[in-house]
């Protein structure tokens, strides 16, 4: 980047601002400025890179008055700004120190004085002139420029309102409302790259209750890289806008109750009575902290990469099913780009001539996918002719029909293209799909996601570019004799409460074969999983991945020492008895499981054996502190340990050639 800014990769600034050749001609400590805006990074994530050549640039604001050009700093790269914080702005300091580390940043590259910036509001731009850096409070202080060049979007504020502005501020700007301009001097450039980090960090980065956190000298590790992460992952359309609002929302709330936080303890610092205002305030204020620190936690989960991908959230699908017809007549859509003769009649002779079809059933012909998917009622049935379809959107199924692919899977071929969340969106009672290959294009979730209702996947092809197929809460999965392949998450992603039949399928070539998701502050009952005769292979990570969450244990020795002996006795007693009920599903599971035990390789008997090892504890786990909890007047009991059950069947699974093993966990 600095061979480019030195080939005078910037445009021809308007003879307006005269170039300041006793700037230039000042001593550098050039190797180490160098170095803050070099291209290479080793270190940097590769999936963040552009075209380095558009780091700086310089552009005209818009409107009529002739400004002059400003050097547009906007758009750096993900390692740009991640190797100037980690080496040359932060480094490994405290939360505490940042802005003390700032500082010395700022000192050792901006000029205190001699050059000109753009004060850019969301009201008004007016071109000023630095005469002095109060570095301490990150402000600049000003002078209008001669000529004076001012431009409001608004006609009723004048350049006499900016200048009586400026007067209440005492002609002391913040630096991050300053946009640099354009001259012949590189050291011009380089001083709007570091007011371009500093606006860029306490914008996106900072946040106002960092200071009060734990200081350790990890900052940069705990705090800026995975909310830098963030940003770009938002950026580049690889988080789901469902969460992205989550997110939002999360922070505003967060910044809303740290300020009452702020202003009630401040208030109660004030006051020295102690009175009953007083000790209602204290309560007041330890419900805000409480509620702080929760979404803090909530904030953190979906800044970290791997716990965002790990852990679920809920969605809540807006699609609304039409129901039957007021006639309750069904119809069969039949959907071909092109409908030829010889076509037609092999659909008559296959399809329409069944004792199943009666002679007054209703057919329509659509030459595109999605409308005829859109015109479906409840017990309708399209049938996709062979062909390539490419599909603008989401294909959103709303009611309980049946999409059958006239043919091979391959010759039934339903291509996403374009940007969008889903590829398809199931939330039908009772939804069939079969003999089709979907392949996945730029969607930032799923390919199939299943928000409610049964989806009943049979013979298809599952080409995968982010997720597999995601069920969610309360959703059911059954995937019979089909293939989910090439996602970089998880083939499949099973969220708690959901039901999620496979049998005689494949999970090939993903990141993990198998999720089994968590949330991490509610409580949701474990979902119901069979895995019958599967081969998942080739993944990158496990075959099977489940959340497994830690804070059971902590609860239940927390729990353990507030009961009186009494009911310690009695939860040995209840213990006794989950034991003997595991034992029992043990040996029921291995009775299932000996005949496919002898066929199988011992990879294949292992990893089943582990997934329903660890599955059976978890279940045995949750009954116990549901139990114990009950006795604290916490939770309602649940005696029933068969009903806590993860599985239903785990038999005839093969795992080859997973990359981590056929079977993990993830503690939290």
């Amino acid at each position: 980047m600095a061979d480019d800014l030195r080939a005078g990769g910037v445009l021809e600034p308007i003879a307006m601002v005269p170039p300041r050749p006793d700037l230039a001609a000042e001593k550098e400590p050039a190797s180490w400025k160098e170095g803050l805006f070099l291209d290479a990074d080793p270190c940097s994530d590769q999936g963040y890179h552009a075209n380095p050549g558009a780091t700086v640039k310089t552009l005209i604001p818009e409107g009529k008055t002739p400004f002059p050009r400003i050097i547009q700093t906007n758009e750096l790269l993900f390692y740009e700004r991640f190797r100037a914080y980690q080496d040359y702005i932060l480094a490994d300091c405290k939360a505490s120190e940042v802005k003390e580390f700032t500082v010395s940043f700022l000192e050792k590259v901006l000029e205190p004085s001699g050059w000109w910036a753009v004060w850019h509001t969301n009201v008004f731009e007016v071109l000023v002139e630095v005469t002095n850096v109060d570095f301490p409070s990150l402000k600049a202080v000003v002078r209008l420029a001669e000529p004076c060049i001012y431009e409001s979007k608004l006609s009723t504020f004048t350049l006499a309102n900016v200048k009586e502005l400026l007067d209440l501020k005492e002609f002391h700007l913040p630096l991050q409302e300053l946009w640099v301009v354009s001259d012949d001097s590189h050291e011009f450039h380089q001083m709007a790259l570091a007011i371009e980090h500093v606006r860029f960090f306490y914008k996106h980065i900072w946040r106002s209750w960092d200071e009060e956190e734990e200081d350790e000298y990890d900052y940069f590790v705990r705090c800026v890289e995975p909310r830098l992460r963030l940003y770009y992952d938002i950026l580049e359309d690889r988080v789901p806008s469902g969460l992205i609002v989550d997110y939002h929302n999360l922070l505003s709330q967060c910044e809303e109750s740290y300020r009452k936080f702020l202003n009630l303890r401040s208030s109660l610092s004030n006051c020295n009575s102690d009175s009953e205002q007083e000790n209602i305030s204290m309560v007041e204020g330890l419900n805000l902290y409480s509620e702080i620190e929760q979404l803090k936690q909530k904030l953190k989960l979906i800044e970290n990469p791997l716990l965002r991908y790990v852990f679920g959230y809920q969605k809540n699908s807006n699609i609304q099913g039409k129901g039957t017809r007021q006639n309750g007549q069904k119809v069969i859509h039949v959907v071909s780009s092109t409908m030829k003769t010889g076509l037609l009649r092999s659909l008559f002779k296959d399809r329409f001539c069944e004792e199943s079809c009666k002679e007054e059933t209703e057919i329509k012909f659509h030459s595109d996918l999605l409308s005829g998917i859109n015109a479906c009622y409840d017990g309708d049935t399209v049938i996709i002719c062979p062909g390539h379809y490419v599909v603008h959107g989401t294909c959103s199924i709303a009611d309980s029909i049946e999409l059958e692919g006239y043919g091979l899977p391959d010759d039934v071929v339903i291509e996403k293209r374009g940007k969008g969340d889903t590829f398809v969106d199931c939330t039908g009672m009772d939804v069939k799909i079969s003999g089709i290959k979907f392949i996945q294009h730029d969607s930032v979730e799923g390919i199939l996601i299943i928000h409610h209702g049964k989806t009943t996947l049979e013979n298809c092809v599952l080409q995968c570019e982010t997720t597999g197929v995601t069920v969610r809460t309360s959703a059911e999965l059954f995937m019979k004799n089909s293939d989910v392949y090439g996602a970089k998450g998880a083939g499949i992603e099973i969220y708690p409460g959901s039901k999620c039949t496979l049998t005689d399928s494949g999970i090939h070539h993903c990141k993990e074969g198998i999720l089994i998701k968590d949330f991490l502050d509610e409580h949701y009952d474990i979902p119901k999983i069979s895995m019958i005769n599967n081969i998942i292979h080739n993944n990158e990570g496990y075959g099977v991945v489940l959340v497994k969450p830690t804070i059971f244990c902590d609860l239940q020795e927390n729990t353990q020492d507030e009961i009186n002996d009494n009911m310690v006795q009695k939860n040995k007693e209840a213990d006794v008895t989950e034991g003997l009920d595991l034992e029992e599903m043990l040996q029921c599971v291995a009775s299932k499981m000996q005949p496919y035990a002898t066929a199988d390789s011992s990879e294949q008997a292992k990893g089943n054996c582990e997934i329903i090892n660890e599955l059976l504890a978890i279940s045995m786990q949750k009954g116990r502190m549901k139990k114990r909890l009950s006795e604290l007047g916490i939770t309602q009991a649940d005696d029933n340990i068969m009903s806590q059950e993860m599985f239903i069947e785990i038999m005839g699974n093969q795992f080859k050639w997973n990359g981590k093993g056929s079977f993990g966990t993830f503690l939290y």
